[in-house]
This record gives structure tokens, sequence and C-alpha cells, in this order.
């Protein structure tokens, strides 16, 4: 068991992280959007908080850098990602919005290129941007007749969720700041849910509008612990053994799992240009990514076996 103890942590976290989606689609049938990624943050704030007192020797972050590495995480990793998919998440499958998430690590690339003067662009990377952008094209199958159509407004919501997200993580990158992750995490955690509470209210979401059942508790209880706390704490354990390759790595594992608990839960159906979309994305990310991915992956494969 020991062996293979960084296999199981991976499959663990790709499965809390992919069955996310399909607890989002179930969650929305008792909250509003906005509201449900709110009380999903509290929760999952506070333990988080609560873990970075623990475990780290600074659990508060100090000055202006800090502080705006937090808001960063706050905008564009919390709120805007979360808003903008739990949104989109009402007009298609939790396989498709797996996968259209899946481009986050391409699109990080591409800004990467944009904000961070040392990143350059080859010929592949391009290629590599260009087949991930196809993919997602594949995937929502647009319609020139009918542009505006559910789905593809539903994907295109949970495309812009993927560039927030992003974004976000290109932007934290150039703010020199030395704070615990854990920290960083917890307090953008807590920013991210207040900046939700806000974008609920101005959009007329109500408590009101909440079905308090079995159910409901469940899928929150399940986002807010599982994918959130749980999630993290295996992500920063595999952070540190595997390297941030692990992060790539994770967004085209989790998919399967959206597509599986989707299928099993919701009686959600996987259509061809779900698996071409996937595809195309993962390809567009082997391009961009090559050179890392060949220069890991010997070590990758000893850790994740334990040898």
């Amino acid at each position: 068991m020991v062996r293979y103890r960084n296999l199981l942590a991976f499959l663990v976290l790709a499965g809390l992280w992919g069955t996310a989606f399909m607890a989002i689609k179930a969650g929305l049938a008792y909250f509003p959007p906005v509201l449900f990624a709110a009380f999903r943050y509290d929760v999952a704030g506070l333990l988080m908080l609560g873990y970075a007192v623990y475990a780290t020797d600074r659990w508060r972050p100090r000055g202006r850098n800090e502080w705006a590495l937090v808001g960063v995480g706050a905008v564009f990793l919390i709120a805007a990602y979360h808003a903008f998919l739990f949104v989109g998440e009402q007009g298609t499958t939790s396989a498709a919005a797996a996968v259209v998430v899946s481009l986050s690590p391409v699109l990080t690339s591409a800004f990467a290129r944009v904000f961070l003067p040392n990143e350059r662009l080859t010929t592949a990377g391009t290629a590599g941007i260009l087949l991930g952008l196809v993919g997602v094209a594949v995937l929502t199958s647009p319609d020139p007749s009918n542009l505006l159509n559910g789905d593809l407004l539903a994907e295109g919501l949970v495309f812009a969720a993927a560039v927030a997200f992003a974004l976000g993580s290109v932007l934290t990158r150039r703010i020199p700041a030395d704070l615990p992750i854990e920290t960083m995490e917890a307090w953008s955690m807590v920013g991210g849910a207040l900046l939700l509470h806000g974008v609920s209210v101005v959009l007329g979401e109500s408590i009101a509008g909440v079905a308090v059942t079995p159910s409901a508790l469940a899928a929150l209880a399940y986002l807010s612990i599982g994918a959130s706390a749980v999630g993290f704490l295996i992500y920063f354990d595999l952070l540190d053994r595997l390297g941030p390759i692990e992060i790539n790595l994770v967004s085209y594992v989790a998919p399967v799992f959206a597509a599986i608990s989707g299928a099993l839960v919701l009686g959600e159906s996987i259509d061809a240009a779900t698996v071409a979309g996937f595809v195309l994305i993962f390809t567009g990310f082997v391009l961009l990514k090559r050179r890392t991915i060949a220069a890991e992956w010997p070590r990758l494969r000893a850790a994740l076996s334990g040898e």
C-alpha cells in the first residue's frame, strides 16, 4: 500500500474534483447558483483557515504584496471562476463542464506568454493553444443560426470560468510574496465567499430560493468538505511530492470522473462531441508542455509508484 500511496492519492484527488461537477449540477436544483457557490466557500474558507492556523507558522497575510496575492485569488480563482461555473452548469452536463475547465492549463500557458516576459511561445505551443480552442468549439458545436442557444451560452460561461482561473493563476506568479500556500488559499476562499455573496445580492438571488433538503445539504457538504477542504489537503501533499506538473495532470483525469458520476447519478449522456473536445484539448496540452512532460515523466512515474 505504501508503494502506491501517491497513485491512490492522485486518483482520490481527481475523483473528488471530477465528481464535484456532478455535485454542483445536483445542488443547483436546490440553490440559486451564485449563492450556492458562496455557501460552499463560507464553509470551505473557515475549514481551510483553521487548517492554516494548525499547519503553518503564519496564518495571516502581512504587507501589501501578500494581501494583493490574496485579492487576486479571491477575485479570480474563487469568485469569478465559481460564479461563471455555477451559472454555466445550469445549462450543460457535468462532463462537458469538466472538459471545458480542463482547458485551464492551456489558457494558463497562453496568459503566461503575455504577462510573464521570460515566457516564449513556440510554434508547437501556438498549435497547442489553437487545438485547445478548437476542442472547445467542437464541444459546444455552435450553430451560426442560433448562437445564443442554451448549451452554447452555458458552455461559454464555463469557458469564462476557465479563463478567470487561468488568468488568476498567472497573476499570482507576478506578485512577489512569500506567503504559505495554505494561508493564501484560506484567505482567498474567505474573501471570494464574501464577493460571491455580493454578486448574489446584485443578481437578486435570495435565501428564499434555497430548498433545504437532505440532497441539498449533501451536495453542499460534499463540495465544501470533500472537494474543497479534503481535496486541497491532498493537493498540497501531492504538490510537495510530485511538483507543479501534478496540477495539469489532475485537470485531465477529472473529466473522466465527472462523466462517470454524471451518468450514474444524474443520468447524463456522454456524446461524441464531449469525447472529441477532450481529446483535442488534451493534445493541445501535450504540445504545450511536451518538454516539461518529457523531463518530469521518469520522476513522476517513480513517485506515483513509490519507487
